[in-house]
């Protein structure tokens, strides 16, 4: 469908062009769920944070998952992903937190990644701001904002803090290097998420190149990751980014951090964003609610 419609590629638009493409699909998402209360509102950090709170149910405290949006650390918002997060919040019981952290070109590395963790770290220190648990919090996000999420539970380890109660990677982009992969190769043209679309997100990313280098860029290429959260790592078959994510999370089991793997044999890379469409991506949506609500000792949601 998506070939048929022809055009140029996302890396051939002007940047402002580019980032109106994901609003556009945004009907090929899951459903609008309704839930109890939303609320947009700023957190501080390196500059003020927008971020979107999501509440299933008036329920006192319940444990939070703080979420980043996919879209190359280049275009995507809090309106993109918000049937997503409802779906999330409510598949899970907890309170989502997406984050609207800082977007590249206009802020490089690490400026993403710096607000991720900010904003974490400032929902798990205000606990009674958001009505949450802060000994139940979990960290996720799809694509670059798996690769935010992980990041985050790398520097949370690294910093002193906060402690997380699990992530959920989805599809995420764990490695800047280059380093090619058989998935790469295999589904890197003609699978929606092109290698030069790939390439112009990183461009657009790093002021240095060698910054890619970072565990806080590439953390497949970090040299510890012991003392990690346990993990759900999804994946797609036919996602050029598969074989990262993977890698990634075999490295977390030999680091002896417990990993539930699950690759959606078929599927290209956005496809929780096609939920609408697209049976699988509503399936992903369920199991990773499911997977945060277990994690979190979240008890079983209530029967309509």
């Amino acid at each position: 469908m998506l070939a048929a419609a022809g055009g140029p590629g996302l890396h051939e638009l002007p940047l402002d062009e580019a980032r109106k493409v994901p609003f556009r699909m945004i009907e090929l998402g899951c459903a609008e769920e309704a839930v109890a209360r939303v609320e947009t509102r700023v957190v501080p950090g390196p500059v003020e944070i927008p971020v979107r709170v999501y509440r299933p149910s008036p329920a006192a405290e319940l444990p939070a998952l703080v979420y980043f949006h996919g879209g190359g650390h280049v275009i995507c918002n809090l309106d993109t992903h918000d049937r997503m997060c409802r779906s999330l919040a409510n598949a899970s019981g907890t309170v989502v937190v997406s984050v609207d952290y800082r977007l590249a070109p206009e802020h490089k590395f690490p400026a993403a990644a710096e607000d991720a963790y900010a904003a974490t770290r400032y929902v798990a220190e205000h606990p009674a701001e958001f009505g949450i648990d802060p000994n139940r919090i979990a960290v996720g996000g799809d694509s670059a904002g798996g690769n935010l999420a992980t990041v985050v539970a790398l520097m949370a380890r690294d910093r002193g803090g906060p402690a997380l109660k699990f992530q959920l990677l989805i599809y995420p982009v764990v490695d800047f290097t280059g380093e090619q992969t058989e998935s790469g190769r295999e589904y890197g043209h003609g699978y929606f998420l092109d290698a030069e679309v790939m390439d112009w997100f990183t461009e657009q990313y790093f002021a240095n190149p060698a910054d890619c280098h970072s565990p806080y860029a590439s953390p497949l290429k970090a040299p510890d990751l012991r003392r990690l959260p346990p993990t759900l790592m999804i994946t797609g078959e036919c996602d050029p980014l598969r074989d990262q994510g993977e890698a990634y999370a075999a490295r977390l089991r030999d680091a002896g951090v417990a990993v539930t793997l699950k690759r959606y044999e078929g599927m290209i890379h956005p496809f929780l964003s096609l939920a609408g469409i697209v049976d699988a991506g509503r399936e992903a949506i369920q199991e990773s609610g499911a997977a945060v609500r277990n994690a979190l000792s979240v008890g079983a949601p209530a029967q309509a």
